[in-house]
């Protein structure tokens, strides 16, 4: 019986690159950059204004519900009424809110982190 394993297949998965771990200083040392306080800055300043307009937004949606019960239950189009089309609008805007921020995490946020990322594990 031999002991030596088989070649993979042709055509199959390559293997993963070595990667090495970074040491506690150097996670530290990274912490501290400019280029980390920049990812950083890059990802708050999308995250927290919008994270703020949501929460106003849907605040605002419970409290007109709880106050404004006479405006949410005006018709609009049938029986559908404006705590209906609010209440959607919810669904929608937060659909819109992961969209926008896919897109704004593909083109500002993942490019800084891949580099830093490479150059912690020994990549580039």
């Amino acid at each position: 019986m031999a002991t030596d394993a088989p070649p993979p297949p042709k055509g199959g998965p390559e293997p993963e690159p070595t990667r090495r771990t970074p040491s506690t200083a150097e996670f530290v040392e990274v912490q501290q950059s400019a280029e980390f306080g920049e990812l950083r800055a890059a990802h708050r300043s999308f995250a927290f204004p919008l994270t703020i307009a949501f929460i106003t937004w849907y605040l605002l949606y419970v409290l007109l519900s709880i106050y404004a019960g006479g405006f949410m239950d005006a018709k609009l189009v049938g029986n559908v009424n404006v705590a209906l089309v609010l209440g959607l609008a919810q669904f929608l805007t937060t659909f819109l809110i992961a969209w926008w921020y896919s897109r704004h995490a593909a083109t500002k946020l993942d490019p800084k982190a891949e580099a830093i990322k490479s150059r912690m594990e020994g990549g580039a």
